[in-house]
């Protein structure tokens, strides 16, 4: 499976979609327009509104709403990253400064928000906008209180699996649940068939997350943001929290990350740890778990196509390095 062939097989919808975010997106303030444009064209792997596309078409034809809510989905994923970007005073994402670098975190914060103000008006005028509603409500709500969890943990640096979990469902599989949930009730999905959509987004962002994290230890520059970000920023993962399992040393290596600020040398000591105690292997054998609920998950589905290339999505982030 490639992202391509995935494109293929969406066709006109995929097509629809993009340039549905494209004209959405166009407004005659010069700045904007051209800051949107290089957003845009930046690009990304647009994860989410494929799998919104591919949910839609598993259960039946997708819609003018299962168009637009593909669409709201990139919108949210772009506006929430470049708030990020402000809130974690992030200097690079895609290997590429970001817009709070460029523009400033004033400026980059009032682009964010004009994302979200046009994601919003993608949706209110959608047959099933009363449940789209809730459900990108509910998002935004969650991927709010996930970054205010995350900033309270970091600073505590008490982060338990409990937490972790909690924070990345907020922070990252709120927004795939959103992506899978709208795309079933825009095509009126059976109530089996929207709790497997969200069964699979929930589990699918779980995943993704987790590979992110084990990446941050183990990856390569090519993820988009400079490695060892998580620790920089006294952010507290599954690898580490893997690692400190049954380790007389928790207590000093939390005290270890939590004067990271001021001695950044404990960082490569951290890692070191990580790496004896096999963190990133153990944080993989529970990404496995995942991947195979969101397979499971896809059980209330027909055979066919988009079916498949759900589950390889899935599968991908066993073995994905960006």
């Amino acid at each position: 499976m490639s992202r391509q062939d995935i494109v293929s097989y969406l066709g006109t919808d995929w097509d629809r979609t993009l340039a549905l975010i494209r004209s959405h997106l166009h407004s005659d303030v010069s700045l904007l327009e051209e800051t949107n444009s290089q957003i845009l064209a930046g690009g990304g792997k647009m994860l989410r509104p494929m799998v919104a596309l591919l949910i839609a078409k598993a259960i039946s034809e997708p819609t003018e709403d299962s168009i637009r809510y593909a669409a709201v989905t990139e919108l949210l994923h772009n506006a929430t990253l470049i708030h990020d970007d402000v809130a974690d005073e992030s200097t690079e994402r895609r290997g590429r400064p970001t817009l709070s670098a460029l523009l400033g975190p004033g400026t980059a914060v009032l682009v964010g928000d004009y994302w979200l103000a046009r994601a919003v008006d993608l949706v209110v005028d959608t047959e099933h906008r009363d449940a789209a509603i809730r459900r990108f409500a509910r998002t935004l709500t969650d991927l709010a209180e996930g970054e205010m969890l995350q900033l309270e943990k970091a600073a505590s640096c008490d982060t338990s699996e409990e937490d972790y979990l909690r924070i990345i469902r907020c922070k990252t599989a709120s927004l795939f649940c959103a992506a899978a949930e709208s795309a079933a009730v825009s095509v009126d999905a059976s109530p089996s068939q929207l709790e497997a959509a969200v069964a699979y987004g929930t589990a699918l962002g779980i995943a993704f997350q987790i590979k992110d994290d084990i990446l941050d230890y183990a990856g390569t520059d090519a993820l988009g943001k400079p490695l060892g970000m998580d620790l920089k920023e006294r952010k507290i993962t599954l690898p580490l929290l893997a690692a400190l399992e049954g380790s007389p040393q928790e207590a000093q290596i939390r005290a270890m990350v939590r004067e990271i600020p001021s001695r950044p040398e404990n960082r490569e000591r951290i890692c070191r740890f990580v790496q004896e105690r096999e963190g990133t292997l153990l944080a993989a054998r529970r990404l496995d778990v995942w991947i195979d609920r969101a397979e499971r998950a896809l059980d209330a589905f027909p055979p066919g196509p988009s079916r498949e290339y759900l589950v390889q999505i899935a599968r991908f982030n066993q073995f994905r390095q960006i």
